[in-house]
């Protein structure tokens, strides 16, 4: 056994606390680091240690692999959780990592070097037989070459970077016409995000829902899916709302699909957390996506629904423990949401915002968890990721964790910046989310432009607040203005009685 006594955070913001407080209760001693622009982040606070790595951007901080190594050295650091994003994924940094002699909690870089790589990893995976996108195997630069498949596999199709993700270096191509111009802007995205331009061609699923199953390894062989995550509503190819079980895998799909995602970390000899992501069309076929060789922003909803804590896993196996139980010892109980909530404006397409937080009250009670990695006052700063928590509810069914979900929006404060809040209650009241009979255009074809909007007041309401001002008018008191518009119909019951009672 590989033995963990102090563990540093390689991340920042809500994840980085996360992970602080499993490390906390499994007695571990830990250490953060941070930016200039994070000098007073509570995951800075909260860690036995914290040390600067370094200006505000990303570049200069947190994805310093050197310094990082060295702040190790220096505070004798067993182990590095990198979280998600940043070093998370870096299969180079995990290898400077281990022959530094501390432990990367996460998996082997090569395993991330297979799966990294959307084409290296349909490689690993075809000797599984798991089903895969029709499209090219290989990376394709020759337009000519690549025009003739896209025509044999059928339009519409995507052109994808191979070392892409985020939805980086992607254009959904209709027609030959436009073929040659899409492909050669994926090629300039691909090269601009990731320093490499080769794309492959996939069959575009029309109608598909996002299904990802959540993956567990240990060093001794021993592999064990948690069943799945819903994750079609998505906004620019990244994920706003996702849910645990789906609403639309019957127990035999579930059991198919948990199989093939077993078997495609089998391919990689995967040990630790890990997610395999599935498309699902609209006759429930599905197709191998991609694996993420890290923790996923959306675990807590399998945690919800499995009583597992991820990261505690996560740092057992990486001290070479075996899983302490099978396949056949989990079991789903209950359902689980959870909310993005960034700082973004979604009636002006999802616009990242920022400014300070006025108000920030989260909300309580059963079944509600708040990820977070702030408090009112703080600044949301430009240099990452717009998001500053994940809002989660647990229910016995579906439809209680859906009312606890939207109880616990309204009860959520936060003024200062633009949020997703009022999205996800507009998502989460819609028909077709409640249904379940909804795909990852949800935006496109059920969020219009003006669906945020305040509703107009009724005809009686607009007379009474005409009346009303009249008679302040009369009483010449200028300084009272009387609102002509309705409340909100967006806004809560709950959260206009205790503004009002200010």
């Amino acid at each position: 056994m590989k033995k963990i006594t102090k563990l540093l955070v390689a991340n920042r913001g809500e994840i980085a606390l996360r992970v602080l407080r499993s490390a906390k209760e499994l007695g571990l001693a830990t250490v953060a680091i941070y930016s200039e622009a994070d000098r007073n982040a509570l995951h800075v606070r909260y860690a036995d240690e914290a040390v600067c790595v370094g200006p505000p951007a990303s570049k200069d901080s947190y994805l310093r692999g050197d310094k990082i190594l060295e702040v190790c050295r220096q505070l004798g650091v067993d182990a590095i959780h990198p979280g998600y994003g940043f070093l998370s994924e870096n299969a180079e940094f995990a290898r400077q990592v281990t022959e530094a002699g501390i432990i990367f909690v996460g998996p082997s870089p090569e395993a991330m070097d297979i799966m990294g790589d959307k084409l290296s990893a349909k490689q690993a995976v075809k000797a599984y037989n798991i089903p895969l996108v029709p499209g090219t195997d290989e990376a394709i630069s020759d337009v000519n070459e690549a025009k003739q498949i896209a025509q044999q596999v059928g339009f519409p199709i995507l052109i994808k970077a191979s070392a892409g993700g985020g939805g980086k270096g992607m254009r959904l191509v209709h027609n030959l016409e436009e073929f040659e111009e899409q492909m050669q802007l994926a090629i300039n995205e691909a090269t601009s995000a990731f320093g490499d331009g080769a794309v492959f061609i996939e069959k575009f699923v029309t109608g598909p829902r996002h299904i990802e199953i959540q993956v567990l390894g240990d060093e001794h062989g021993n592999i064990v899916h948690l069943f799945e995550r819903e994750c079609s509503i998505q906004r620019r190819h990244q994920k706003v709302i996702e849910e645990a079980p789906s609403a639309v895998l019957t127990p035999e799909l579930r059991a198919e699909m948990g199989r093939c995602a077993v078997d495609v970390a089998r391919a990689c000899n995967y040990t630790g957390a890990g997610t395999v992501e599935f498309l699902l069309d609209d006759q429930h076929n599905f197709y191998f996506l991609e694996m993420n060789t890290r923790l996923q922003v959306e675990h807590p909803v399998t945690e919800q629904i499995t009583g597992l804590d991820l990261v505690k896993e996560q740092i057992k196996v990486a001290q070479g423990l075996p899983l302490a139980f099978g396949q056949d010892d989990l079991s789903i109980t209950g359902h689980a949401l959870e909310l993005r909530v960034y700082a973004e404006d979604p009636q002006n397409n999802f616009l990242p915002d920022i400014g300070t937080l006025t108000t920030y009250v989260r909300p309580q009670g059963p079944g509600v968890r708040v990820d977070d990695g702030f408090e009112q006052g703080m600044e949301i700063p430009i240099y990452y990721d717009p998001m500053i928590a994940k809002l989660v509810t647990f229910g016995a069914t579906r439809e209680e964790a859906i009312a606890r979900m939207l109880r616990a929006i309204d009860e959520y404060q936060i003024t200062g910046i633009q949020t997703t809040l009022d999205f996800g209650r507009y998502v989460l009241r819609h028909p077709a989310f409640v249904s379940g009979n909804f795909d990852t255009n949800f935006i496109r074809d059920h969020f219009p432009a003006d669906a945020l909007k305040p509703a107009a007041p009724d005809e009686a309401t607009a007379k009474l607040a005409a009346v009303l001002t009249a008679m302040l008018l009369a009483e010449k008191k200028p300084a009272i203005a009387a609102s002509t518009e309705a409340p909100a119909a967006t806004g809560s019951a709950w959260k206009r009685n205790r503004l009002g009672a200010r």
